[in-house]
């Protein structure tokens, strides 16, 4: 669902809509039907299953059993719809975990609505990744990959300030990076013999040390250390053309020290149709790769192109993830 205040409703509609012309897989939402009666036809369902003799014919809807008190304003957050929000993800990937959805498809919540109502995780990422969590299941450390414009981005650090990005740099976190990243490349993108390269942290990749010592001392051993487990990775390389050699097919993947250092190549190239998706879970998850556009939702003018690319890309990854169970 989403955050209900934000662009939720209009995108999914929207992506329902284009339902013929995108190619799309059937979908349903789970969420308050009346959060998107105003958009066309809905029709409740009452277990996944009814997808698919539904979704021509109207928007399918599975209540996750805690429904909206009130209509959202839409561009105006408030914590009345925190509870519900965090009960359409729990029920989401529920239903992933036991197989009656391929895949979960996150619409962009506020984190900081539901830090009032006290949600104590960073964000969907760590979230879903605790969910997954059971006696029988462990779960990597959550790695988070933007795809979009002809590249693969993961990230090494995430929501970290910069002065604070060495702290959360280290072999093991590094090492569990690129292993969670091959192992995805190669199970859910369908890659059989996956190419990463490693971003310097500082200019140049440190240029031997004269720029910082990052890369000499830390990146360069542990992308050593896994070339010998047989993983096909590349010292760190300059930041400024890394993104170039992958989009002329030199790398599958680039793994970004930063946020922005790997999120800004992607938006620039594909600013309306990025996703975001989690490796290293037992699920499929993928998500739109901006945040709930409270303006646009209160205008009426969302977009629905990267939800579209969302659905597409869970798709695809749930198909190679069969393939590869097979």
């Amino acid at each position: 669902m989403g955050d209900p205040a934000g662009c939720g409703p209009q995108i999914t509609a929207l992506a329902w809509h284009a339902r013929e012309v995108d190619l799309l897989r059937p979908f349903f939402v789970l969420g308050d039907p009346k959060l998107y009666q105003r958009f066309g036809p809905v029709e409740t369902i009452d277990a996944p299953d009814q997808t698919d003799t539904v979704f021509q014919r109207a928007l399918p809807i599975l209540s996750p059993g805690t429904g909206i008190s009130e209509n959202p304003t839409p561009g105006t957050p408030s914590g009345k719809f925190a509870s519900s929000i965090v009960e359409s993800i729990k029920t989401a990937t529920k239903l992933a975990i036991a197989g009656e959805a391929s895949g979960v498809v996150t619409n962009p919540i506020s984190k900081a609505v539901l830090y009032q109502e006290g949600f104590t995780f960073p964000g969907h990422t760590e979230f879903i990744a605790d969910l997954c969590k059971g006696p029988a299941q462990a779960v990597d450390r959550p790695v988070m990959m933007l795809v979009g414009g002809g590249l693969r981005v993961a990230l090494a650090t995430i929501h970290v300030p910069l002065m604070r990005v060495l702290d959360h740099l280290s072999t093991e976190t590094l090492l569990e990076t690129a292993r969670i990243t091959h192992r995805a490349l190669a199970r859910d993108f369908g890659l059989t013999a996956p190419r990463i390269a490693f971003t310097g942290l500082n200019p140049h990749a440190g240029e031997d040390g004269s720029i910082g010592t990052e890369e000499r001392d830390l990146i360069n051993p542990v992308a050593a250390r896994l070339r010998n487990e047989g993983i096909d990775i590349s010292d760190a390389r300059p930041a400024d053309t890394v993104f170039h050699e992958a989009l002329h097919n030199r790398f599958d993947a680039v793994i970004a020290m930063t946020h922005d250092q790997g999120l800004i190549p992607v938006k620039t190239l594909d600013m309306w149709g990025g996703v975001n998706t989690t490796l290293g879970l037992p699920i499929i998850r993928t998500s739109p790769d901006h945040g709930t556009a409270y303006d646009a939702a209160a205008a009426g003018t969302c977009r629905p192109d990267s939800l579209i690319a969302a659905l597409k890309l869970a798709v695809q990854l749930a198909d190679n993830r069969d393939a590869s169970n097979d």
